[in-house]
Formats: C-alpha cells, sequence, structure tokens
C-alpha cells in the first residue's frame, strides 16, 4: 500500500456558521455544500478536502466529540481492490482498524496511528461527485472487506 495523496481534513467545530464563513469568506474555499450541522469545502482537485462538521461537546460530555480533529484522509487507490489490497496489509501489520465504510464514491478504512489519531485511508471507487458534489453526503453503507 502506499499514500497517493493527502486527501482531506475532518474538523469538529463548535461554532459551525463562524468556521465555515472562516473559510470561506477570509481564506476563500470554495464551499460546496452547508447544512444545519456541516460544512464540505472542495477547491475541485477531489470530493472535499475540508469537512467542518459543529459539535457541542464539553469536557463533562466525553460521549460527544469536543472541537478539533476529528480525523485525516489518505488516498490509497482508485478501486475497491486497492481497498480491499491495503485491508489484508495492515491486518497482516496489526493495525488497529476501527472501521470500514461505502461511501458511494469512497470505500474506507478507519484506523488509529500509535499516539491514537484516526486516519482514513480511502480508494475513490465512483467520480459521481463530478456530476453530483452532494453524493459525497450519501448514507454510508457497511463495508466487508474480510
Amino acid at each position: 500500500m502506499q499514500i497517493k495523496e493527502l486527501g482531506h481534513v475532518v474538523l469538529y467545530v463548535s461554532d459551525l456558521e463562524r468556521s465555515a464563513n472562516f473559510y470561506r469568506d477570509t481564506l476563500g474555499f470554495p464551499e460546496i455544500i452547508r447544512s444545519h450541522s456541516f460544512a464540505i469545502f472542495s477547491g475541485g482537485r477531489t470530493h472535499h478536502e475540508l469537512l467542518l462538521i459543529e459539535v457541542e461537546g464539553s469536557p463533562e460530555q466525553k460521549s460527544i466529540p469536543k472541537p478539533g480533529l476529528y480525523h485525516i484522509g489518505f488516498k490509497i487507490g482508485d478501486s475497491p481492490e486497492d481497498a480491499q489490497k491495503a485491508f489484508r496489509e495492515l491486518k497482516e501489520k496489526d493495525v488497529q482498524i476501527v472501521g470500514t465504510g461505502d461511501h458511494t464514491v469512497t470505500h474506507s478504512i478507519y484506523i488509529l496511528d500509535p499516539d491514537g489519531n484516526e486516519l482514513e485511508l480511502y480508494a475513490d471507487v465512483s467520480d459521481e461527485w463530478k456530476k453530483n458534489p452532494k453524493s459525497v453526503m450519501a448514507a454510508v453503507k457497511p463495508l466487508d472487506l474480510n
């Protein structure tokens, strides 16, 4: 397996409007979609380079995420077979896999690095996002890579 490119960063934010406006208006990042709880940005290179998710976490609420990094996505390929191959390699190397998901446009494997940071390793499996940017928000389906 080899990382092909840094795909995206997902941040938990405390105030979606403030953060989304900052990335759009201050930094000039093209906004693709905004809802009441998330905003997606892309310069057009890929389906999304930045995803902001609003959370209301506090230190006392351990089950609710706090503002900060959720995960970093790394592109590892362009086919379902690339995701399957990576999954097998990760299992062989005893990497902690915390989940998988079929995101319609990608097949993803979620792992933890040695410090517990979550990483998404994904293979693009559809270019539907080029015709319909909202396809990135399709419901996540189960993905069995065994």
